[in-house]
């Protein structure tokens, strides 16, 4: 059985001032987070801005992630794409690199009827069959929800392991925890799910929140495995507040900025991303005072 681990760090790319991608700040960054929480990192992802980065990009921070990280944590490529074809032709560059596994996101835009993401899927499950694969649902920004059926019938298929399932629907999530094997994977695809997901049969989580408390994330995960529900609520809730500001506006811009309050120098979002507003940062500030962060 193939295993990712608990907590999954959806990873920012830094970018220069330019708008370049900063290299060595990625690899500073994802040296800190296996140090700190994560067991694996998911790398140009939705966090990490995949739809602005050009492949060459992408396939140059697999590298330099998969170095800063050998031996500490496990390296999982977002190589999913509106084009079957291109999703193929992406997820076998990362599979020669010997990467731990590939994040699959819905194909977005173009809204394809349940057989076609099952086809989707199966393609590009079949083109890597040594490498384990996630499946993406995240319906708010592909514009399809990819449905407990069809989860179903593509755990049947020996690599794809694992969904990350940020459809926010606890019931799709039982429904897709009912009708798969155990041993398939089922991620919160959401900070806040984390605890109620793993309440149903969840193996941890996808995080942004990560970024800033692995440790603790780590820690309430624990505390629910060991029979300790009511430690996992308190740390649980103690969190929450941070999970909601990370999501004030479109992520990754919150969490870019939170990471900048501690020093990080990731830079600003690609366009069409913009920067946070006033309030909108003096309330992630303020939370991340509280929580004694900065």
């Amino acid at each position: 059985m193939v295993n990712f681990g608990r907590v999954l760090t959806a990873m920012v790319t830094p970018f220069k001032e330019d708008g370049s991608v900063n290299y060595a700040v990625a690899e500073q960054l994802a040296a800190h987070l296996a140090e700190n929480g994560s067991d694996a990192l998911v790398v140009c992802g939705t966090t990490g801005e995949s739809p602005t980065l050009t492949w060459d990009e992408e396939y140059e921070l697999f590298q330099v992630v998969q170095r800063a990280v050998a031996g500490k944590a496990k390296v999982i490529a977002g190589t999913g794409s509106n084009s079957t074809k291109e999703a193929i032709a992406a997820t076998e560059k990362a599979a020669k690199l010997g990467l731990d596994g590939s994040l699959q996101v819905v194909p977005y835009y173009n809204k394809p009827p349940q057989e076609g993401l099952y086809q989707h899927f199966l393609g590009v499950a079949q083109s890597c069959p040594d490498l384990p694969l996630i499946l993406y649902n995240i319906p708010g920004r592909t514009g399809q929800n990819l449905q407990p059926e069809t989860v179903a019938r593509l755990a049947e298929i020996p690599n794809i392991v694992a969904i990350k399932e940020a459809s926010g629907n606890l019931d799709q999530a039982s429904q897709i925890r009912r009708t798969t094997p155990p041993e398939f994977q089922i991620y919160a695809g959401d900070d806040s799910l984390t605890l109620p997901l793993l309440a149903i049969g969840a193996a941890g989580v996808i995080s942004v929140a990560s970024h800033l408390v692995g440790t603790q994330l780590q820690q309430m995960i624990q505390a629910f495995e060991n029979g300790q529900p009511q430690v996992a609520t308190e740390i649980h809730l103690k969190l929450f507040p941070l999970f909601k500001a990370l999501f004030c506006i479109t992520n990754p811009i919150p969490v870019k900025v939170a990471l900048q309050l501690q020093g990080w120098d990731v830079g600003a979002t690609r366009p069409p991303l913009c920067h946070l507003p006033e309030s909108d940062r003096q309330m992630v500030a303020a939370v991340m005072t509280q929580m004694a962060l900065v």
